[in-house]
């Protein structure tokens, strides 16, 4: 079956998630977010099925009773297959298939395929590649079946097309060739950020869950002409633009992929690389879906993703986005964030109050000098204006008189003397 035949089959899946005990509400808001991923990923949901547990079942996921209630369901609605809203253990899905002979994948498969999608520069696909490689490896005993029944839709798209005939050993020797290839690309990018760092300009890193509106902003700010859609995963590739604020001190502003709920740690370690932009930032821009009925656990998802990547300390500046969308929030808080903004991306609501706020809090790490650099030293003048923020300059007989603002490293590492 060639692979433009393979797309015109309708793929129409039924989700299948468990409810913990006291956990109804989670559970909802998780099954409608898979059912966006599933929209996402190019699919149909005809039905959803949910059994309250106080544990996933450990063979099969779900009790024998809803499994039965599933054959059913598959048969009436005519679906292709099943997507559990977990990640599923290889024993629980390859017991799955066998009792409803249908294709079974768990929300991990289909975020993988999502990112596969949606990586468009080497290094995206390199990074889906290895996360999609390092899964299929931790769970190659419990796959065989399941992968051959994925036929053309969701699960096999992107670099990892192929793993049905690999086997471990070229599996690892792919996964190490893919490393080194990342982390070539990884030093690279470190030296890209030292740069920026010897320029003296700050970092801002956007941050936030998927489809909160990070790539509006950015685009906004910085026509930096980033894909704006109202799909999960829309933008995974991130993207560095020059900002200029309105003091005229310019900072780099860089998007990261969006946080989802039950993020795969595969994907965690695969994009660490990239991720890893919001451990080197100055400030956070936090962008929330004020509109979004789930925008609190948005906000405990972000930060708990913030966590994992070693980032949890960073300062923080909260917008909430989409307030002129109908069912916006405009009472929300974030107490972890310094400050916080009511805003419209789209509509350019609340920037110019978020940037008065980046500007100010950049200033705070500033020291304001009124002094006279003597005209033999050049270079200390270059650098304050390479790395300072200059309010006044003028030619004296002595030597510049300067009036600016730098950081205080700048004051010792030229020993300049304030004579103000």
């Amino acid at each position: 079956m060639t692979e433009e035949v393979l797309r015109k089959i309708e793929e129409r899946v039924i989700l299948v998630a468990i409810s913990m005990q006291r956990q109804e509400a989670e559970t909802r808001a998780s099954i409608e977010e898979l059912e966006d991923l599933v929209k996402t990923a190019g699919a149909i949901t005809v039905g959803v099925v949910i059994q309250n547990r106080d544990k996933f079942h450990p063979g099969t996921y779900i009790g024998k009773g809803k499994i039965d209630e599933i054959k059913q369901e598959l048969e009436e609605k005519n679906a292709t297959g099943i997507i559990c809203d977990d990640e599923l253990s290889p024993a629980q899905l390859r017991n799955l298939e066998s009792e409803l002979d249908t294709k079974v994948i768990d929300r991990t498969i289909l975020i993988l395929d999502i990112f596969a999608k949606h990586a468009h520069t080497k290094e995206g696909k390199l990074q889906v590649e290895l996360a999609q490689l390092r899964f299929t490896l931790s769970r190659l005993s419990g796959l065989g079946a399941s992968l051959s029944k994925l036929g053309g839709g969701i699960g096999t798209r992107g670099p990892g097309e192929k793993k049905l005939e690999m086997d471990r050993r070229y599996i690892r020797d792919r996964i190490s060739i893919l490393k080194d290839e990342l982390e070539e690309m990884k030093r690279h990018r470190d030296m890209l950020r030292e740069g920026r760092k010897k320029l003296g300009k700050p970092m801002i890193a956007i941050v936030g869950y998927t489809n909160a509106g990070k790539s509006t902003i950015l685009n906004q700010l910085t026509d930096a002409g980033v894909l704006q859609e109202d799909k999960l995963f829309a933008t995974l590739d991130p993207t560095t633009r020059n900002l200029s604020l309105p003091d005229g001190k310019e900072v780099m502003l860089t998007d990261t992929v969006g946080f989802v709920r039950k993020l795969p740690h595969h994907l965690i370690q695969a994009f660490k690389s990239t991720l890893e932009e919001a451990t080197f930032a100055d400030i956070l821009l936090h962008v929330v879906d004020s509109s979004s009925p789930q925008a609190e656990r948005h906000i405990e998802v972000v930060y708990e993703t913030l966590e994992k990547l070693g980032a949890g300390d960073k300062l923080v500046l909260t917008v909430f986005n989409k307030i002129d969308k109908e069912g916006a929030d405009t009472s929300l808080k974030d107490l972890k964030a310094f400050k916080t903004v009511n805003m419209s991306a789209i509509s350019s609501i609340g920037f110019d109050q978020m940037l008065k706020i980046l500007e100010d809090k950049l200033q705070e790490d500033k020291v304001l000098i009124k002094t006279i650099i003597p005209y033999d030293q050049g270079s200390t003048l270059q650098a304050i204006r390479v790395y300072g923020q200059i309010l006044k300059e003028t030619y004296e007989n002595d030597g510049t008189y300067i009036e600016a603002y730098v950081d205080s490293f700048l004051l010792s590492k030229y020993k300049i003397s304030d004579n103000k």
